[in-house]
């Protein structure tokens, strides 16, 4: 059974999955940056590169987003290369849409300074500013919207033909010619009614974000999807939940409104924690954060997995470690590897790993063995990961090659940042990262020593411009609510992961 617990803390929301109470998906929200993906910007085209077929579209960022032309709607590169090359007769027109993919082109489709509606689909990373597409998509439980996109798809989860005709019909009706939908997993089984409130709250959102985009200014955000907590409970939610835990009141009364909206059978799941340990320390989230961040994974055979991420790919190493087996030795290795590949799964979605990804298991002689592995893989990808995959057999090298969406950022790239002091070959805390450590672990000093009146706070010099510039509304909040004064101060004698508090004389 599944849980879902909700931390509030005025500087940072996190949302943990858990699973048999293992850590499965892990949600990070932060107060002072705003999250990018899935969000809708009034965006003005910049530049437009016809070489790489690509469009830079200002939206209000430090970065211009990229809108590259596989990421725009047909109707409108028709619509606009119709216009560029004025073709009215019905015959041209027919023939340019027979060859729209192989005759497209972006220069006919945009003008540099012109206003155009675009979503982001990937968080900007490194180097590169946000990924953008004209191709929309509005989630909700039960449906995901496709404005603009006139096709119909049933999650491959829902395997009863019935049901899946059954879906596509009671959907199908509510659209109209120009909308398309994907009825997602949580839809199996569901009453009419809900699938059409689910759909109608998503087409209504629809026409606000296209009345909005009339009167918005250019890089204007149209519209924002639900907060990190709430999304991660739309995600999440089914039959299979045995609780969802929040710590604080304010969160409670939210998920509780959503449940109610969409899923009311649901409302008993929910809890309100009040223990005295922080609640991702009961649960012991923490010390599994920290697990996932490391290389080396132990399996519980004694087996091991190595996860290297690389710009390019992502590399899991498979090891028999200290498991000696019982039986022969391909029986071993093949236990090993059936171990690893659910592990795999599980790791791929806690540390959000996406992209190209080879796994080497150990090498197996039989064909018949790696057929089996092949097949377990591909099952546990299926019924536990949400995202799309694409995976190829086991080569008699014992390879996988495999592809993942990609969606956000990476856990990895969440918590560290490069280290300055060995180029960029290794990994340290991000600044981030241990200012909310330091904050949580100064408000647990708070409340377990019961500290009053005007306390003394120091950290490290990088620590203490982040709290300021970034972090400082957390602070007074944190101040209001133990009814204590903090001051900061800034020591070059501490290291970016200490701190020290007391009370002032």
């Amino acid at each position: 059974m599944k849980k879902i617990l909700v931390n509030h803390e005025s500087w940072q929301k996190r949302v943990a999955v858990l699973d048999c109470d293992r850590l499965q998906d892990l949600y990070l929200g932060s107060t002072a940056n705003d999250e990018l993906e899935k969000c809708f910007f009034k965006g003005n085209v910049a530049k437009v590169l016809p070489g790489i077929q690509t469009a830079f579209v200002d939206i209000g960022v430090s970065k211009a987003g990229f809108l590259h032309i596989t990421e725009i709607d047909r109707t409108l590169a028709l619509e606009r290369m119709a216009e560029s090359e004025q073709v009215d007769e019905p015959d041209k027109l027919l023939a340019m849409e027979r060859n729209i993919k192989r005759t497209m082109d972006i220069a006919k489709i945009f003008r540099e300074g012109e206003d155009v509606l675009v979503q982001v689909i990937k968080e900007p990373i490194h180097e590169k500013g946000a990924k953008l597409s004209t191709c929309f998509t509005l989630p909700g439980k039960f449906v995901v919207l496709m404005p603009n996109i006139p096709q119909l798809g049933v999650s491959k989860k829902i395997e009863n033909r019935e049901e899946r005709s059954r879906l596509r019909e009671l959907v199908k009706e509510q659209l109209s010619d120009e909308m398309g939908a994907i009825i997602r997993t949580n839809a199996d089984g569901r009453a009419a009614k809900d699938i059409k409130k689910d759909l109608s709250i998503l087409i209504d959102t629809w026409k606000g974000i296209q009345k909005k985009f009339k009167t918005a200014k250019q890089g204007e955000s149209l519209f924002n999807d639900l907060p990190i907590f709430l999304r991660a409970v739309r995600e999440h939610l089914d039959d299979d939940v045995e609780s969802i835990i929040c710590d604080s009141q304010e969160d409670f009364d939210l998920v509780k409104a959503f449940i109610k909206k969409t899923m009311p059978e649901l409302a008993h799941t929910l809890k309100l924690y009040s223990g005295d340990q922080e609640i991702f320390e009961y649960y012991d989230i923490d010390r599994q954060i920290e697990e996932a961040l490391n290389k080396k994974v132990h399996l519980k055979s004694g087996g091991t997995l190595i996860i290297e991420l690389t710009e390019a790919m992502a590399v899991i190493d498979v090891n028999t470690g200290k498991f000696i087996g019982r039986g022969s030795l391909e029986e071993t290795i093949l236990k090993t590897n059936l171990e690893a590949a659910d592990e795999i799964v599980r790791q791929l979605r806690l540390r959000n790993i996406g992209g190209l990804i080879v796994i080497d298991f150990i090498d197996m002689g039989k064909p018949s063995a790696r057929q089996k592995l092949s097949r377990h893989l591909e099952k546990a990808l299926k019924e536990r990961d949400k995202f799309q995959s694409v995976t190829l057999k086991v080569s008699e090298f014992g390879l996988v090659q495999m592809t993942r969406k990609r969606s956000g950022k990476t856990l990895a790239q969440q918590f560290l940042q490069e280290c300055s002091a060995c180029k960029s070959y290794g990994y340290v805390r991000a600044t981030p990262t241990l200012s909310y450590e330091i904050l949580r672990a100064a408000k647990g000093n708070i409340q377990r020593d019961k500290l009053k009146g005007r306390l003394s706070l120091k950290v490290s010099p990088a620590i203490f411009s982040h709290l300021v510039d970034n972090e400082f509304g957390a602070v007074l909040q944190l101040e209001k609510d133990l009814a204590v004064k903090v001051v900061l101060e800034s020591s070059c004698d501490l290291t970016n992961a200490n701190f020290v508090l007391q009370a002032e004389k």
